[in-house]
């Protein structure tokens, strides 16, 4: 594909933009059971996510100047998000194996269902430690959560250990063996 074909209009910037937002989080609701969704609950985060759309629109060439500081918004992002839909799934009653899974969807299904509305490969398929990190720091999360440590350190400790290794990952070109056919 072209990097013309890859070009979309505002309206299709704006859809993705908004799949890529709710995605993860919609699927874990959707999955669990759990309605009505979020952002169907609350508008206000229609008027957030078209915010940053717009925001990245008007920004664009100078934002692609940013790639690492975007790249450490991501990590800091599904650090957040994992450990969140973690505690959402918990409170929704499913066990800890769940939550964990759960939690790494909310992270990471955003990113790839827009990677597969776009016809890219998602991260997740490739072999950098991204859902992998969500994932270990989630059950890092749920072994805290079990020995009764308190709530809000369990949180920041598994969000550290999340941005920690996708960050030493990254820096040190670590990656998961592939897997042999």
């Amino acid at each position: 594909m072209s990097e013309q074909d890859r070009e979309q209009d505002w309206f299709g910037a704006t859809f993705t933009g908004f799949v890529t937002a709710i995605g993860g989080g919609s699927l874990r609701d959707m999955l669990l059971g759990s309605y009505p969704l979020v952002w169907i609950d609350d508008v206000r985060f229609l008027y957030i996510i078209l915010v940053a759309i717009i925001c990245t629109g008007l920004f664009y060439k100078w934002m692609q100047k940013l790639r690492r500081t975007l790249q450490l918004f991501d990590t800091l992002g599904i650090a957040l998000f994992t450990i969140v839909g973690t505690e959402k799934a918990l409170s929704l009653g499913v066990s800890p194996e769940i939550a964990a899974i759960m939690g790494m969807f909310t992270a990471v299904m955003g990113g790839v269902i827009r990677d597969m509305l776009t016809n890219e490969v998602p991260v997740l398929f490739k072999k950098e430690i991204y859902s992998s990190a969500c994932l270990c720091g989630a059950t890092l999360y749920l072994i805290m959560y079990g020995l009764n440590v308190e709530r809000n350190t369990s949180f920041l400790v598994a969000i550290a250990f999340i941005i920690v290794l996708r960050l030493l990952a990254v820096k040190y070109n670590v990656t998961l063996p592939k897997f042999r056919k």
